[in-house]
């Protein structure tokens, strides 16, 4: 999509881009904008809903006035700490051989088993940070593999595991703003990731947790378990946080850029209708004031769901 054209306050239809030829299409009734919390803000600021200031310094014709399309980006960052260990086999040495890649292949084709069955993660649980808090903020995922980079890098050739760790409930804000009034060029994604101290804390605690169970517990003592990154030297939660950024990656959970309330940074309403514009109305993650402390799929599938709802009773 490139833009959504309106009449005064009212959607009444969406120009696209094919090739290079551009076509518009007019709404009967409403516009629903589904492009998520990277696209939605990006589209409503290319059509002139955003922070005024900002899209006039881009030549775009301001429709409605809303500081909130854009701001208010949430994600869950993972922390991606490695651990050696002996006297089990993990899947680095077999995935990174030849001849072990051919044995998955063909226990997959014959059995339908082993470990191209197996999703991104192989367990998963919840925990706390601190005991003061009432209910889990951290989530973490075993993996029996490790590398530098997630799709980017060879395994590790020495048998590990990866138990990473996110705060689930971030209180670092990022946004998103457009650079051009062209919704094909990308937009400015700043997530701010680690920005506020609270942040910072969460993650050096949920590594020192992490530690807690993997070198302190006798579950793991038989297999002579070796803290290969961070580093077990590394003992300032600070210098936890700084040495585990490097490795660090999303989990791909944004949210929040076209908020719903009603209050100043607020987008849509209740109903998901844009604030002061008649015909629109966005129906993804990007709705969501807070983060969920846990995986955004299905939570969005619910904001799906009850949108459809409102759109068939209205």
């Amino acid at each position: 999509m490139q833009k959504i054209n309106f009449e005064n306050k009212k959607a009444v239809s969406v120009n696209y881009l094919k090739g290079d030829k551009k076509f518009t299409v007019k709404a009967n009734k409403e516009i629903i904008l589904s492009a998520g919390s990277i696209g939605s803000p990006q589209i409503l600021q290319t059509s002139g809903i955003g922070e005024s200031s900002k899209l006039k310094n881009l030549g775009l014709e301001i429709v409605n006035d809303l500081k909130g399309v854009g701001k208010n980006l949430q994600d869950h960052l993972m922390f991606r700490p490695v651990y050696k260990v002996k006297n089990i086999k993990t899947l680095n040495k077999k995935i990174n051989s030849v001849f072990g890649k051919l044995l998955i292949g063909l226990e997959y084709v014959f059995a339908r088993r082993g470990p191209m069955t197996m999703g991104a993660s192989q367990l998963c649980g919840f925990a706390k940070s601190d005991e003061n808090r009432e209910t889990p903020n951290l989530q973490f995922h075993i993996q029996p593999i490790s590398t530098d980079k997630l799709g980017g890098a060879n395994l590790h050739d020495f048998n590990a595991f990866t138990p990473t760790v996110a705060n689930i409930r971030p209180t670092s804000r990022g946004e998103i703003n457009i650079i051009s009034s062209d919704s094909r060029d990308n937009p400015k994604i700043k997530m701010n990731y680690l920005s506020t101290e609270e942040d910072r804390k969460v993650a050096a605690d949920g590594i020192k947790l992490i530690r807690k169970i993997v070198m302190e517990t006798d579950e793991f003592k038989k297999y002579e378990p070796e803290e290969f990154r961070p580093g077990a030297h590394i003992q300032d939660g600070e210098e936890i946080v700084k040495a585990c950024s490097h490795y660090a990656q999303t989990i791909f959970h944004p949210v929040g850029t076209c908020k719903m309330g009603n209050d100043n940074d607020a987008v849509v309403s209740d109903e998901l209708k844009v604030h002061g514009i008649n015909n629109l109305r966005v129906i993804d993650a990007s709705i969501m004031p807070n983060i969920t402390s846990g995986n955004t799929n299905a939570p969005t599938i619910m904001i799906a769901e009850k949108g459809a709802d409102m759109i068939l009773n209205s």
